[in-house]
C-alpha cells in the first residue's frame, strides 16, 4: 500500500483516458441515432461495430462521418436557438403592443379629451386581458 505520487497521477491520466472514451462513444451512438441520412439497418450495424470493436468503430465514424456529425450539431443549435428566441418574443409581447403601452396611450386619450373616464377603462380592462 505505498502508493507514491506518480502512481496516482498514472492512475489519474488513466481514469481522464477511460472518461474521454466513454464520452466519445456516447456522443458517437447519440450521433447514430440523431442521423436522419442512416436507415435503421446501418443505424444497427454501426452499434454492433461500436459494442465489438469500440476504439476502431468510434475512429472510423469520426473520420468517415464527422463532418456531417457537426452540421447536424450546429443545425440542432440554430433550431434550439431559434424555438428560444421565438419563446422569448412570445412571453414579452413584441409581436404586437404591450398592456402597459396601451393603458399609456389610452391615458394620453384620456387626459387630451379624445375619450371619456368610461371608455378610458374600458380601454384599460381590454388591455390588461390581453
Amino acid at each position: 500500500m505505498n502508493n507514491s505520487f506518480w502512481d496516482f497521477l498514472v492512475w489519474l491520466f488513466w481514469f481522464y483516458i477511460l472518461i474521454a472514451c466513454i464520452w466519445i462513444f456516447i456522443t458517437v451512438i447519440i450521433d447514430i441515432f440523431r442521423d436522419h441520412t442512416l436507415n435503421g439497418w446501418a443505424k444497427a450495424l454501426w452499434v454492433i461495430f461500436l459494442v465489438f470493436l469500440p476504439f476502431l468503430a468510434a475512429f472510423i465514424y469520426l473520420i468517415a462521418r464527422g463532418n456531417s456529425m457537426a452540421e447536424r450539431r450546429l443545425q440542432e443549435t440554430r433550431q434550439m436557438q431559434a424555438q428560444s428566441d421565438e419563446y422569448i418574443r412570445s412571453v414579452a409581447g413584441t409581436g404586437g403592443a404591450s398592456s402597459a403601452s396601451e393603458i399609456e396611450t389610452a391615458k394620453r386619450l384620456l387626459d387630451s379629451g379624445a375619450i371619456n373616464a368610461a371608455e378610458y377603462e374600458q380601454l384599460k380592462a381590454k388591455a390588461i386581458a390581453g
